[in-house]
Parts: structure tokens; C-alpha cells; sequence
């Protein structure tokens, strides 16, 4: 019989051995349909810790010979890297997003981030999405494509894309950058989440 201590612990970190247990139980597979291994588990830890470094989501080893995973991470692992409906990209920007919304919830924070809110030309998106221009000039053509050249004009003899067309571009072609975003803001809310005295990366020394 687990004791309430167990409970408690188990509802902030888990140890690999947990997480396999409640994959399976879950009825997780890999992507070919086999039951996940421990050698499954490590891969995907890996994946996730280069991923997203900031969400400190593994424990250091300082005294145990073990990692445990915070249960934010086991939560990232479940609906993200082992499931099959969507992209993985696609997967993760949805799990932030509701991350973000719940982190908001509890800390009953109403305000809403503004990432986009000036027009920029070719330039300047080269510049904020790291991209060549000709990888941009293709992302403003699948906007208009979309039905969306509303948001693009010329100035001079320069293409300038609204605030609401960056915001489409960086949702819906540029993804690696919406999730950075994401990230850093979830990481925001997260150490707000802590400074208010809850439990996130302490791993209560069983490291």
C-alpha cells in the first residue's frame, strides 16, 4: 500500500521506472506499435531536454544514481513525444499553449502577451525568423495563398506585412519560433508559479 508521502511525491516528479509504468499503463506505443522500453524512455528524455532546456524538467544527480522527471515532464512525454495524432511540432505548441492557460488559471492572470505588434518589411523578417529571403517571400506567398493578402502591401517599393500577418506567419509556417515563445513565456509564468510557493524543479532531495 503507497503511503500519502508517496502520493505527494508522485504528484511532482517521477522516477523513470514511474513514467514507464504509467505509459503503459496509458497504452503508449512507440510509433511502430511496440510496447516503449526503457531504451525508448531514455530517447525521448533526450529529445526533450534538447528541446526545451529551460523547463528544467529533469533532475540533476547529486546524491541518487537516479534521474526523476518533474510531472510537467512526464505530462510533455505523454501528449507530446509518444503521440501519434498529430505533428510533434503541432503537439508541442498545443501543450504550451495549455500549459500557459492553466499556469494563468491559478495565478488568475487575465493578461494576454502581445509578441506582434508592429508590420515588418522582408528585412526585418529575415531577421526575426532567422530565415533567408526567399524562405520568407515563400512564406508570404502561402499567406496569400490563404486567402490572407489582405495582410501584405508595398510601401516604396518594399513588401510590408502587417503585425497580423507576422503573427500568421510565425503560427502557421514558422513554428519552431511560436514555440519559443511559448517556452519563454511559460517559463515566465513558472517562476511566478513558484514564487507563490508551489513545487516545480525541487526534487525534495531524492536527488
Amino acid at each position: 500500500m503507497r503511503s500519502d508521502s508517496d502520493q505527494i511525491l508522485d504528484s511532482i516528479f517521477l522516477s523513470y521506472n514511474k513514467i514507464l509504468k504509467r505509459l503503459h499503463s496509458a497504452g503508449k506505443t512507440t510509433k511502430h506499435g511496440k510496447e516503449i522500453s526503457h531504451t525508448d524512455l531514455r530517447k525521448a528524455i533526450n529529445v526533450m531536454l534538447k528541446k526545451h532546456p529551460t523547463c528544467r524538467w529533469r533532475s540533476e544527480k547529486i546524491e541518487s544514481r537516479k534521474y526523476f522527471v518533474l510531472i510537467e515532464g512526464f505530462a510533455w512525454l505523454n501528449q507530446v513525444y509518444f503521440q501519434k495524432e498529430k505533428s510533434l511540432i503541432d503537439a508541442d505548441v498545443d501543450f504550451f499553449e495549455d500549459r500557459i492557460r492553466q499556469y494563468k488559471d491559478l495565478l488568475k492572470i487575465e493578461h494576454n502577451e502581445d509578441w506582434w505588434n508592429e508590420d515588418m518589411d522582408i528585412k526585418q523578417l529575415c531577421e526575426y525568423f532567422n530565415r533567408k529571403d526567399i524562405t520568407v517571400r515563400k512564406a508570404i506567398k502561402k499567406m496569400c495563398d490563404s486567402g490572407l493578402g489582405k495582410y501584405k502591401w508595398l510601401v516604396g517599393s518594399k513588401v510590408v506585412i502587417s503585425k497580423e500577418g507576422v503573427e500568421w506567419i510565425c503560427k502557421n509556417i514558422f513554428k519552431q519560433k511560436y514555440l519559443e515563445l511559448l517556452e519563454k513565456y511559460k517559463m515566465e509564468l513558472t517562476e511566478m508559479y513558484i514564487e507563490a510557493g508551489y513545487p516545480y524543479d525541487n526534487f525534495l532531495g531524492r536527488n
